[in-house]
């Protein structure tokens, strides 16, 4: 177990027993009856304080409910849990990963080659660049369609197999990075153990044409098998049974040498990483593959420089002016001092439809934890919920609740100044809306002015609008590979931060483990031959009877 983990711990049982954190209830009392008015009311440059322009973006923390004191006394929170210490240990290669005694190591995906990072005595930058330079001579042959298929025909369609980690990080960066991609290529991704996804991925496909990527690192994750079972039976009907297709049309992300060889696969197309890259943590590593394909190798480099930029920022740069460390410190201020339970993330950008479900499984799987590093129960609360869509839709669908309801929900707002098409106009319309709704979450609208501006009396009540509902504006200059690589590493460091001021382990997730060890045992009795006997509650025995019932099982 790693000193800087396990001894703060033993040393301190309770976060809760920090003087921080007992300065910080303090504090609270106070900030819940100020207002963002009365705030801006009394410092005008709230925005001069509380904005950093960095990493080609503007970070605006101006409309949050803090003040310097806020800042004050969360920088003291992170500094007597130890943050700085360990940020020094996972960039260290250190193994933070407690209960799987696993280093982590993302960062060391996007190092520069002369980098070097020690992980059990040897460096570990040399393999991942040549991994990279394997992906590269792989995208570039299916790019330049001197890749074939087993007819000889070149490869049109590319179509990923994953799930997690390796569906979402490269779905989300896919469909923000289209105006890079090669559009004479087509991509799908499948992900969902439910057939109606193969068979719409697959419609109008010709197999002869297509190429499957299989992530899995175990090469054991039921879904990615079963889906890539039936890839291999669809290809193989479309070639006569003939197994050498195999060989033509799949290439595997996974560090499993026997079983990938055993699916038909040339262990020369196995593209390996490592158990110090988490899934959700791994987009940047051969689980980027099929980005790499879509963009080219070049934009996929540039990408990386983007996360490398940002984990040099985080590492460096003073904890008052650290946008991720803020990020993650301000996450803590509404969720365990002013009460708040989730956080949405509102992207105005059509690129970015699938930030939100990608951050939700970096964050809820990595802090949604109820015991500490040391494995002592927590009392305080861990995780949010994370929760979004792009804007404008979301205006028309949950931002009544927002700006009318009873709850507080902190909101990322997530904008890009330069436009990608033609249509600027619709890019001034849009941001627009990005100004717009920050300022109305923020300020709201008083009786007085509703009266002031002719509203009736009676509709008054209905039509005021609290205010004091806090956003965070992150304003990229542009959206390209580079700063798609900065937004992700910002949250990635984000939710590091929140893990250690909560003392959990943001790099394990074995609450997944047991509703796939349960329905291991359930899909048996599902499709069994005559009546199992089982040993449920009832209601799972009566869900289970009902549905071999309608199967036509009993």
């Amino acid at each position: 177990m790693s000193e800087h983990f396990a001894g703060s711990c033993n040393e301190q049982q309770s976060r809760t027993n920090l003087p921080a954190w007992s300065q910080l209830e303090q504090h609270a009392t106070k900030m819940r009856e100020a207002t963002l008015r009365e705030l801006f009311d009394a410092d005008p440059d709230r925005a001069a304080a509380f904005g950093i322009q960095d990493l080609g973006m503007y970070a605006d923390f101006a409309k949050n409910r803090i003040n310097a004191e806020t800042l004050t006394l969360l920088t003291e929170l992170a500094d007597q849990c130890g943050l700085r210490e360990k940020m020094a240990a996972m960039f260290g290669g250190e193994k933070i990963n407690i209960s799987e005694d696993r280093a982590v190591l993302h960062t060391a995906l996007r190092a520069p080659r002369e980098t070097t990072i020690n992980v059990d005595g040897g460096n570990v930058v040399p393999e991942v660049h040549e991994v990279l330079e394997k992906m590269a001579g792989f995208a570039t042959a299916v790019r330049s369609r001197t890749w074939r298929g087993h007819t000889g025909e070149p490869i049109r369609n590319v179509i990923n197999i994953g799930i997690g980690g390796s569906d979402l990080g490269p779905r989300m960066a896919y469909q923000a990075l289209r105006p890079f991609a090669d559009r004479n290529l087509h991509l799908e991704f499948v992900s969902n153990i439910d057939g109606a996804d193969f068979v719409e991925a697959t419609q109008g496909l010709d197999p002869a044409e297509t190429l499957f990527i299989v992530s899995s690192k175990s090469w054991r994750t039921l879904e990615t098998l079963t889906n890539a079972a039936t890839a291999r039976e669809w290809v193989l009907a479309a070639f006569d049974g003939d197994a050498s297709s195999i060989a033509s049309h799949f290439v595997a992300v996974s560090t499993n040498t026997e079983g990938v060889p055993e699916f038909g696969i040339d262990p020369a197309n196995m593209f390996g990483f490592w158990d110090w890259v988490g899934g959700r943590y791994s987009l940047d590593s051969a689980v980027g593959l099929s980005l790499m394909v879509a963009i080219g190798p070049e934009n996929f480099i540039e990408m990386l420089g983007g996360f490398h930029d940002v984990d040099e920022h985080f590492r460096t740069a003073p904890l008052e002016r650290n946008i991720p460390a803020l990020m993650g410190l301000i996450s803590v201020w509404y969720n365990n001092f002013l009460g708040a339970e989730s956080q949405a993330v509102l992207p105005y950008s059509h690129y970015l439809a699938h930030l939100p479900a990608y951050l939700q499984q970096l964050e809820m799987e990595s802090n949604g934890k109820h015991v500490t590093v040391s494995g002592a129960p927590v009392d305080y609360q861990t995780g949010q919920i994370i929760w979004g869509q792009p804007g404008t839709n979301g205006q028309h669908a949950f931002y009544q609740l927002l700006h009318q309801g009873t709850k507080l929900v902190p909101c990322d707002f997530i904008a890009v100044v330069e436009p990608f098409s033609d249509l600027a106009h619709q890019h001034d319309l849009l941001n627009a809306n990005v100004f717009a709704q920050t300022e109305g979450l923020a300020f709201g609208r008083t009786e007085q002015e509703l009266r002031d501006a002719g509203s009736p009396e009676e509709q008054i009540p209905h039509r005021v609008c609290k205010g004091n509902q806090p956003t965070t504006t992150l304003l990229l200059d542009r959206l390209d590979p580079r700063s798609l690589g900065t937004l992700i590493a910002l949250y990635e460091h984000k939710v590091f931060t929140e893990g250690v001021i909560w003392d959990v382990d943001s790099f394990d997730q074995w609450g997944v483990e047991l509703g796939k060890l349960l329905a291991d045992t359930i899909a048996e009795e599902l499709t069994a031959d005559s009546v199992p006997s089982m040993d449920h509650d009832g209601s799972t025995t009566e869900l289970i009877r009902r549905y071999r019932t309608g199967r036509g099982r009993e």
